[in-house]
Order: C-alpha cells, then sequence, then structure tokens
C-alpha cells in the first residue's frame, strides 16, 4: 500500500508541475516536450519493467514520474479545447484512487469473495454492453444511445461505470497483498 502511494505522490508531483508549466505560460506547446518525454519514456520503462521486473524498484518510480509529465501534459492539451474539464478529471482520479487506497489499507472495504465476484460480474457486463453496441454500430443500428447523453440516463450510467472501474483499484489491491503473503519476490511490490 504505502509503495502505491509513493507511486501516486510522484505521478501527482510531476503532472503538477507539468500543469503549472503550462498555466504560466498560457500556452500548451510550452508543455508538448515534456508530453513526448512522458509518452515515449513511459512506453520504454514500462516494457523494460515487463521483460525485467526484477528492475521495477528502479523502473517503477520513474514510470510514474513519466507519467506524470504525460498527464500533465495531455492535460494542457485538453484544456485548451474544453477549459476547467482536464484537472477535474485528473484530480478526480487521483483523489479517488488515493481514497480507495486509504479505505482499503484501514480495512473500511474488505474484498471478500461475493464483492469479488460483484465486481466481475458487472465489469464483465459492462465489456459485453460496448462489445454490443459496437458491434450494431457497424450495421447503423443504435442501440440504447441516450447512456452516452448528457440527460439522466446518461449520467446515471457514467456514474455506475465509474464506480465499478473504481471498485476494480480495490480489487487490485487485494491481489497484490495476497501475492506478499503468498512469499512473491520483494521486486513483485
Amino acid at each position: 500500500m504505502n509503495k502505491t502511494g509513493v507511486l501516486l505522490i510522484c505521478t501527482f508531483a510531476t503532472a503538477a508541475w507539468t500543469w503549472f508549466k503550462y498555466m504560466n505560460s498560457g500556452n500548451p506547446t510550452a508543455v508538448t516536450g515534456l508530453l513526448m518525454l512522458g509518452v515515449f519514456g513511459g512506453f520504454i520503462f514500462a516494457i523494460v519493467t515487463s521483460f525485467k521486473k526484477e528492475w521495477s524498484p528502479v523502473t517503477a518510480p520513474i514510470y510514474a514520474l513519466l507519467e506524470g509529465l504525460f498527464l500533465g501534459g495531455i492535460s494542457a492539451m485538453i484544456d485548451l479545447r474544453y477549459p476547467g474539464i482536464a484537472i477535474q478529471a485528473v484530480g478526480l482520479t487521483f483523489g479517488a484512487l488515493l481514497a480507495l487506497l486509504m479505505a482499503y489499507a484501514s480495512r473500511i472495504i474488505r474484498v471478500t469473495q461475493k464483492f469479488a465476484l460483484g465486481v466481475f460480474a458487472a465489469t464483465g457486463g459492462i465489456a459485453l454492453f460496448y462489445v454490443a453496441q459496437m458491434l450494431l454500430g457497424f450495421f447503423h443500428i443504435p442501440f440504447l444511445m441516450s447512456v452516452h447523453g448528457s440527460g439522466t440516463i446518461g449520467i446515471l450510467f457514467s456514474l455506475f461505470v465509474v464506480a465499478v472501474a473504481a471498485l476494480n483499484l480495490v480489487l487490485d489491491f487485494d491481489f497484490i497483498e495476497r501475492g506478499v503473503n503468498y512469499g512473491a519476490p520483494k521486486y513483485m511490490e
């Protein structure tokens, strides 16, 4: 849990630095280089970590820092088109991760078999819904388009999907903790 928190702080720090660099200049091109460094550097470190898992104590924080550069840079680009939305999205994402991490670490949320099954079933249902919608879209058959609108149904569906996505983080935390308890190598944390 602590390492996840540290990685979140690393990501937040470079994302905030990049964002403030953009806010001070008022020009998103001022952070384009940082965005590119974050994209390509992050990709390289993700690949390296995938193949050399024992290097993860070093590569994971570097990846988190580069991911923050990307998030700050892409948020600046999006903010140019839709002012204010990017900072809200990133802030809510970081906030949700931090809140769920604290709730899991303090055992407010416990992962039981029924909880895991419910989250897995909801995630599968959402995936099937989107696959069906995509397949029907190939034949120009509209299928529950109201879930993508800004009406009550669209907002409620979006909240449901976000809640299920957030609960998947709790399953990830439990998976990591079980790995540690079963004696996975230290670098796998």
